[in-house]
């Protein structure tokens, strides 16, 4: 077998591959063979079928199907003999395809980049720290309350806040348009629900109160041709409710899976479910920060393959969330240039980490896997169960030491990098973690 590779862009190759005749032929002979001993023709006995009236009949489709065998080993073959790791299947074009002669073909593919890791030691990393107070646990009950609330009928003016229900028909120009019109409607004074102004106008109506609220869609409403215009709405006003907040007491508790609890129980439960929440929003805004850092650091071509292989799996991802569960969606349907970004640090961040592990010869630490499952277990009534399941569930298992993995590739690099800690409050601790790129963009937005 002869090869010869070119390095025609970037990260793409192209291997040339030449298979003697003699390999081709020899197999297509023994399989021609093997179809005369178990093919069943008309007039012949089984076995005893002529190899010459088999190759007539079979033998181009058997030489196809040979050519398509050699094709695959032979290229793994040649990669692994010029020292290339493929990334992704290779687009083979057959250049000579004849009986008799030798067989050539192209393989074009990608490999993975070679990655020399940065010197980490000059990087600046904010560590944020913070704790669950006694304000934040009266708050997070206070939220607990409202999302429980119920609504009795008052007889007074409306305040914001209060959940006013309604009949109301918007016109422009004098005349209704499509859309505007709504009967029995709940709507809460300051939730924003309608547009600037309409909910404004409604504080300090009474029950059987009407009322002329004059108002303007914004320059970016959703319907092209209520932008900007000037609306009238005519507002009937059926009842206006005050949130009523649930006492503190076992019914309450209950709605939450916690029966049979005191006050004192429940607030102990809600605390130690926020400071799992804290600690894990804590840890997921160190591992992003410190990726993002790691790949500002080593600027690397990625495979094309494997970013389309990712933009497949965020489709995938999007559907779940968005989809409805519904089955029959194509995610291809949802254009590439929506995930291409995203996918691209991805893929970037995937091979800058193994190369950290590679470089570093991190192994998986067991013991961390079984405190990660431990601890995720004790959050349900049988944690014992729930660690056997995860111990005896392959796919289940890999997930958490692959979480754990990175974790140790983030102690890496927080050991080499400035590390500097921030006292932070329980909400700021708990945003949602910002990818480096985004929070560098805004950073230098702030600054113009």
């Amino acid at each position: 077998m002869q090869v010869s590779v070119e390095a025609t862009s970037g990260l793409e190759r192209q291997m040339t591959i030449t298979v003697p005749a003699e390999r081709i032929d020899n197999d297509v002979a023994k399989r021609v063979q093997e179809t005369a001993r178990r093919v069943r023709i008309d007039g012949f006995r089984p076995g005893k079928v002529p190899v010459k009236i088999v190759q007539k009949r079979y033998g181009a489709g058997i030489r196809q199907e040979v050519l398509g065998e050699v094709v695959q080993q032979s290229f793994y073959e040649a990669a692994q003999q010029e020292k290339l790791i493929p990334a992704g299947g290779p687009n083979i074009e057959f250049k000579t395809d004849k009986a008799g002669e030798d067989f050539e073909f192209v393989a074009t593919f990608e490999v993975y980049p070679e990655i020399a890791l940065a010197d980490f030691s000059e990087v600046e990393i904010e560590k944020q720290n913070a704790t669950v107070t006694d304000a934040d646990l009266d708050n997070m009950i206070e939220t607990l309350r409202k999302q429980q609330a119920g609504w009795d009928v008052v007889e007074r003016a409306a305040e914001e806040g209060d959940r006013v229900k309604i009949d109301f028909e918007g016109f422009i120009d004098g005349e209704a348009f499509e859309g505007g019109k709504g009967e029995g409607m709940d709507l809460v004074l300051g939730s924003n629900t309608m547009i600037p102004g309409f909910e404004a106008g409604l504080i300090g109506v009474s029950a059987g109160d009407e009322k002329e609220l004059n108002v303007t869609f914004p320059e970016d409403y959703q319907a092209e041709n209520l932008k900007g215009k000037d609306a009238v709405f005519k507002v009937k006003v059926e009842s206006v409710s005050a949130s009523s907040l649930p006492e503190l007491n076992e019914e309450f508790f209950a709605k939450f899976g916690l029966e049979g609890k005191t006050e004192e129980e429940f607030k102990s439960e809600v605390r130690a479910n926020m400071e799992r929440e804290l600690k894990q929003a804590l840890k997921m805004k160190l591992k992003e920060q410190a990726f993002g850092k790691l790949v500002k650091q080593n600027s690397i071509d990625v495979p094309s393959a494997l970013v389309d292989s990712e933009i497949d799996n965020l489709r995938k991802q999007a559907l779940q969330q968005f989809g409805g569960g519904n089955a029959n969606l194509d995610p291809s349907m949802l254009p590439k240039e929506l995930f291409e970004d995203q996918a691209k640090r991805r893929v970037s961040v995937g091979l800058l980490v193994q190369e950290v592990i590679k470089a570093n010869e991190i192994k998986v630490d067991e013991d961390r896997v079984r405190a990660q499952i431990e601890e995720l277990a004790a959050t349900y009534q049988e944690p014992q169960q729930v660690i056997d399941w995860y111990y005896g569930n392959n796919e289940m298992l890999n997930q958490i030491q692959s979480l754990v993995m990175e974790d140790q590739v983030v102690d890496q690099l927080l050991a080499s990098a400035k590390v500097v800690e921030v006292e932070v409050s329980y909400e700021d601790a708990i945003k949602p973690a910002q990818p480096e790129a985004e929070a560098e963009g805004e950073e230098e937005a702030a600054a113009e």
